[in-house]
């Protein structure tokens, strides 16, 4: 079959691999359509894959075309998103109900073969059917819908809070979408890229700008979020925090990236710092969000180019030009 295959630190070339065989409890999945990442770019870069070479894609979707010895939940022709989560299920984390920290975290398109390829190999677990109005080619999202519900899991948000979110690409616009609908009383929006901030305006933002210093909120927001894991973004935000509010950090950043925080201030106004990471028990709430319209995938998806251009849609998401992009084989 056909896949993409990043071969080494700073390589990816579309190559042909050997076809999936899926285990007893395993399905293999005709991929419909993959989603790239920041994660991808990471992969790229020589971080988070254990080793290379490997065939990355962590958010796809697709039609199940074989099942193993033991799959009784589905059948060939049903339509899932897969859920790329691989826990151990025996370290403390997992036994504490912290999964997506697991001792021997692992994930499809991360540790394991992805979904930038034709087909994809997922334990039964992983998959969750589609509802028949759902396309399948949309339900890439699902997977970094499930991240963001994730993030709000963490932040807890209360009624009325204002909300300030640094970065308005992808995972930026789903948390503007959420936090619209757990009854923010305002979202802001910073990002130096005007395209990717008029699509914000698009979906309802309550004002944006490309320096947070333009926008009228002197005592600072009671959530900030941060989307780009960009060192700059990140420790404007933590100073953008108001009283009693707090700090997501979303985005994904460098290894290296390193920012100054002030103790006392945190202690004197009790602001808190946390982050997100990944998915937790939040793939089957973001799929059940997905069916009734949360998102428009006419809005989130940009590009949809094929699977033999893998190489050129990484070199296009590193440049930050669109939104979600995504792969069809």
């Amino acid at each position: 079959m056909k896949a993409a295959v990043i071969e080494s630190v700073g390589r990816a070339v579309v190559a042909e691999v050997p076809d999936p065989t899926p285990g007893p409890r395993e399905v293999v999945v005709e991929v419909a359509a993959c989603g790239l990442c920041g994660t991808d770019l990471h992969i790229l870069q020589g971080e988070f894959a254990p080793k290379l070479p490997i065939v990355p894609g962590h958010e796809f979707a697709g039609q199940v075309v074989g099942v193993g010895t033991q799959v009784t939940e589905l059948a060939v022709g049903d339509r899932v998103a897969v859920d790329p989560s691989l826990y151990c299920y025996e370290c403390r984390y997992c036994r504490t109900g912290h999964n997506n920290l697991c001792e021997r975290w692992a994930a499809i398109g991360v540790t394991t073969a992805g979904g930038a390829a034709q087909y994809a190999v997922a334990p039964v677990a992983n998959c969750v059917r589609l509802p028949e109005h759902v396309r399948t080619q949309d339900a890439a999202l699902v997977e970094p819908l499930s991240c963001a519900v994730r993030g709000y899991d963490v932040l807890q948000s209360r009624l009325g809070a204002h909300v300030l979110i640094y970065g308005s690409g992808t995972m930026g616009l789903m948390m503007l979408e959420l936090a619209k609908r757990t009854g923010a009383a305002s979202v802001d929006m910073v990002d130096v890229n005007p395209t990717r901030l008029e699509t914000a305006r698009r979906l309802g933002v309550s004002a944006s700008a490309a320096n947070p210093d333009e926008l009228d909120r002197p005592q600072g927001w009671d959530l900030v979020v941060d989307a780009t894991g960009n060192a700059a973004a990140i420790q404007d935000g933590l100073e953008r925090v108001a009283k009693a509010g707090t700090f997501l950090q979303f985005g994904v950043a460098d290894y290296a990236t390193r920012v100054t925080i002030d103790p006392y201030r945190i202690y004197n106004q009790e602001i808190t710092i946390t982050g997100s990471m990944a998915v937790l028990h939040s793939f089957e709430r973001a799929a059940e969000l997905f069916a009734t319209g949360v998102l428009d995938p006419e809005i989130f998806i940009s590009d949809r180019l094929p699977l033999d251009r893998y190489p050129e849609a990484l070199e296009q998401f590193a440049a930050g030009v669109g939104r979600k992009i995504v792969v069809v084989p």
